[in-house]
């Protein structure tokens, strides 16, 4: 399909720079195809589920994936800014740094704050290699949990560019950026819808009879990519590690066979239980990259349901959602979203999608 079919113009006073608090108040429009649009609060969502649907949520946990330094060994030490993407082992990170033009392979970097040394001793880091894509390895001298502490130690919280373009990362989104599921660390971004929860939101649910069940994907940099190439089919999508137990497969599977919705807490949620499950549906045991595309045409096989937030113009995310509920259906329910003032991507409102009728 053609990229700008899935463009829109967007507000800049439309881009959330914080949350809402409480973060269950935030806006929730309510998008089903061939009815009217509903403007509700995320704090309604038990109302629009029925008992016996199953929640699934992404318990990854964003580490402090921005990190400061300078590059040693050669006559000057210019400064670098290094964000980790990808983890390849225990002591190796892809990352994207700025200015690339500033290392080479065999180059050797030193992060941390000015003026502070990790505890832990230097934190320092050979270019291993550099990639087509701008991507650059980083072998660092720490390995396993020791490499995590000094990351954790030195690292920023990496916020998204269209925020971080406009204030600097603080205390507060040290918080803010985390869901309350959050719990396995390495993701570099956000599972954003998840941010909307609460523990009295988490309550009226289960009191609603609705269970609520957790799979892991780390979420890479690359959800914020826009796609490049003129056609769908030729963009390339970035690979992310997601792991579904055994006994949420099966839980799943079970209730979906008593009628049960299968409600995905984000696109990245809906990305794992799509990649894991086979033709007829049944969902299985997940320890793999995907890299999976989503765009109109697909047929979804396990998400009945979808809790997302408002995604970028061009975008494999609004691609993802266009899919699930109709291009046409996705065009008016965004420029109503604009028109109504509700707020975008990470930091702002969401909407609950139910599948359009064809993808069933």
């Amino acid at each position: 399909m053609r990229t700008d079919l899935f463009d829109f113009d967007l507000p800049a006073a439309s881009i959330a720079l914080r949350p809402a608090s409480p973060r269950d108040s935030a806006k929730l429009l309510v998008v089903r195809p061939g009815a009217p649009l509903q403007d509700l609060s995320v704090s309604d969502l038990p109302l629009l589920l029925e008992p016996g649907d199953q929640l699934v949520v992404n318990d990854t946990r964003v580490i402090a994936a921005q990190l400061t330094g300078r590059r040693i060994g050669r006559d000057t030490e210019p400064k670098i800014e290094a964000t980790l993407i990808k983890r390849l082992d225990g002591s190796r990170w892809q990352a994207l740094v700025k200015p690339a033009k500033k290392l080479a392979v065999g180059d050797r970097a030193q992060f941390g704050h000015e003026g502070r040394v990790c505890l832990l001793g230097q934190l320092d880091a050979e270019v291993e290699a550099k990639g087509e894509a701008g991507e650059i390895t980083l072998a660092f001298s720490f390995h396993g949990p020791v490499l995590d502490q000094a990351i954790a130690e030195l690292g920023a919280t990496p916020l998204p560019p269209y925020i971080a373009s406009k204030r600097a990362p603080d205390d507060r989104d040290a918080a803010d950026y985390q869901t309350m599921f959050a719990a396995n660390e390495g993701a570099v971004a956000a599972p954003t819808a998840g941010l909307h929860f609460t523990p009295a939101l988490q309550a009226a649910l289960a009191a609603r009879g609705v269970t609520v069940h957790r799979v892991t994907l780390h979420v890479g940099a690359g959800t914020f990519l826009p796609v490049k190439t003129e056609d769908t089919a030729e963009h390339r999508m970035h690979a992310e590690w997601g792991t579904i137990s055994r006994d949420t497969a099966e839980a799943l599977n079970a209730a979906r066979a008593r009628g049960g919705r299968i409600v995905a807490v984000g696109t990245t949620s809906l990305r794992l239980l799509e990649s894991a499950a086979g033709e007829d549906g049944q969902i299985q045991p997940f320890a793999d990259e995907t890299a999976i595309f989503i765009t109109p045409g697909y047929r979804f096989r396990a998400v009945d349901i979808l809790m997302t937030n408002f995604h970028l113009p061009r975008s494999t995310l609004f691609m993802l959602v266009s899919a699930f509920s109709g291009l046409d259906t996705m065009q008016q329910a965004y420029a109503h979203a604009i028109q109504s003032g509700y707020r975008f991507y990470s930091y702002g409102d969401a909407c609950l999608l139910f599948r359009d009728i064809e993808n069933r």
